[in-house]
């Protein structure tokens, strides 16, 4: 068996890090580059892309199948059924500090035929955008934390300290 008649690792890392975030009280969410084959609520489609919460609380009947994620969720506060093909989602991280994972971006069609040009809504509890993560373009990383982005020198960078302030206490009556 060679590579190419292998199955794809991605289901088995999107159930593994969905698993790592929901054992450690984070927030799993995907991002799914959208195309026909996507079915999502495409009012919320941004550039092509859509961010999905599928925390156990946001979701019904969550499936993270081998070839679809299925699950309800309500958008607007309207339930709607979502099937994504694993193979259209490009990230899952955890919504609290970033930390996941990137996959390649499928390259088989154009987005810019598949997206609509509704106007945009409101994110809702299920559909949410990514909290300074840009899309990947690339081969598969890991989405790095602000601990271990390095400058441009290579060398590792600590985060900025927030200036120090005295805690306060306040009495209450």
């Amino acid at each position: 068996m060679n590579a190419l008649d292998s199955a794809s690792t991605r289901p088995y890392l999107i159930r593994a890090l969905y698993e790592w975030c929901t054992d450690h009280a984070l927030t799993p969410f995907i991002a799914v580059l959208v195309d026909a084959t996507v079915q999502v609520p495409r009012e919320y489609v941004q550039n092509g892309e859509i961010v999905l919460n599928v925390s156990f609380d946001a979701t019904s009947g969550l499936k993270l199948g081998n070839e679809f994620i299925e699950f309800k969720a309500r958008f607007g506060g309207v339930p709607r059924d979502i099937s994504v093909p694993v193979d259209r989602v490009i990230a899952i991280y955890a919504r609290e500090n970033g930390q996941g994972m990137a996959f390649p971006v499928p390259v088989a069609q154009s987005v810019e035929d598949d997206a609509t040009d509704e106007p945009e809504a409101p994110a809702s509890a299920a559909a949410a955008p990514a909290p300074g993560i840009a899309a990947p373009r690339g081969g598969i990383q890991l989405v790095p934390t602000a601990a271990t982005a390095e400058d441009d020198g290579g060398v590792p960078t600590d985060p900025p300290t927030p200036p120090r302030q005295r805690p306060a206490l306040k009495r209450v009556k």
